[in-house]
């Protein structure tokens, strides 16, 4: 007899939910984490009273009713809106492309003049079908919008031009004739009242877990404390990259206490030309609605992935996809080991999908 049912390596949300899951059904689980906190990505960090996203801004949003309605089992969520700000040389725009967008480029006020100019700019490009982001682009959005507020903050973004990569990135881009600042086209939004870590923690209530434990630095003795593992992490560092390492980008946060009590606001302001060398400032307290005497931002930098440092964004070009499938292929064949994650999938997922996803894993 093995000491536990379930293995569960990586406490991210997908993790979390499989554990919740498992425990339900009356199995015993232990999660482990490298890192030195549950939670994974959507941890915080409570500064200044304030909740730190430490990875980046995390904003739950789905129409998907049964989704919504299972972590709010958990935790209650607040009212945010996700409504960026596009800086770009000194001048804001709305986010995503809407009438406040369109009238503070070209100075028009009715929906018609917006797509005629739209229209316009897109006949003059005669892409007739896009073979990469910027044609994706230009015939979404017209020329001024791809040149002013998506090409230099994409380019930053993945570190290559963006007639190099490909259209699918940029097809789900809203683009409203509308004066809706809402980003999102979901039913549901918001962010947990008090931070993910409530979300995270009544998930994992009464399940084993380690933290600052990494699963490869003692891999045969912890398969053998399990029937099933569940992993979450790096899916070609399982396999002992056996036919290479697929590629990612990760994000560096310079992360500061501000001693004011309000430097941008707005949670989220993109700086989108090429020459600043952030893509976006994220101002932390703003997602909750804080008011505390002082402020926290962090800057959001973006580079290669290099071995040591997070992974964030797959790299989903042919070459990765690829490879991807060698070892997809070889998960596949596994009995005992479920695959979920953005990792361990190499598939950039919102918070919703990895909830879903977990929802729906065989356990």
């Amino acid at each position: 007899m093995k000491q536990y049912d379930y293995l569960i390596i990586g406490s991210g949300l997908y993790g979390a939910v499989c554990a919740y899951r498992a425990k339900a059904a009356g199995k015993k689980v232990l999660v482990i984490d490298k890192r030195n906190h549950l939670g994974g990505n959507v941890f915080c960090e409570n500064v200044e009273g304030i909740n730190v996203h430490k990875y980046g801004a995390h904003i739950f949003h789905t129409s998907n009713k049964e989704v919504w309605a299972f972590v709010n089992q958990f935790v209650e969520f607040n009212r945010y809106t996700n409504s960026p700000v596009a800086n770009f040389r000194g001048k804001l725009y709305n986010l995503p492309f809407n009438m406040n967008t369109f009238y503070a480029l070209w100075g028009v006020t009715a929906p018609q003049e917006a797509q005629a100019k739209i229209a316009e700019q897109r006949n003059e490009a005669g892409i007739v079908n896009p073979q990469n982001l910027e044609e994706q682009a230009i015939s979404l959005a017209g020329k001024d919008i791809y040149e002013t507020l998506i090409k230099g903050y994409t380019e930053k973004q993945w570190g290559r031009k963006c007639s190099e990569l490909p259209a699918f990135i940029i097809k789900r881009l809203p683009v409203r004739f509308t004066f809706d600042n809402n980003y999102f086209n979901d039913m549901y939004q918001g962010i947990p009242i008090g931070g993910y870590n409530i979300l995270i923690n009544k998930l994992l209530a009464g399940i084993e877990t380690k933290t600052d434990t990494n699963f490869f630095e003692n891999r045969t003795f912890f398969e053998t404390l399990a029937e099933k593992i569940i992993f979450t992490g790096a899916i070609d560092e399982f396999y002992g990259f056996r036919f290479g390492k697929l590629e990612y980008r990760t994000i560096r946060f310079e992360t500061q206490t501000l001693d004011c009590e309000n430097f941008q606001g707005n949670a989220v302001v993109n700086y989108t030309e090429r020459e600043v060398p952030y893509t976006r400032i994220i101002e932390h307290k703003h997602f909750e609605f804080g008011t505390q005497p002082k402020t926290i931002i962090s800057r959001e930098y973006s580079s290669e992935w290099t071995a040591g440092s997070e992974p964030f964004y797959p790299v989903n070009d042919d070459k990765n996809n690829a490879l991807y499938a060698k070892y997809q292929q070889l998960a596949k064949q596994e009995q005992n080991v479920i695959f979920g994650g953005r990792l361990a999938e190499y598939k950039y997922y919102d918070m919703d999908k990895i909830t879903e996803q977990a929802l729906k894993a065989e356990i």
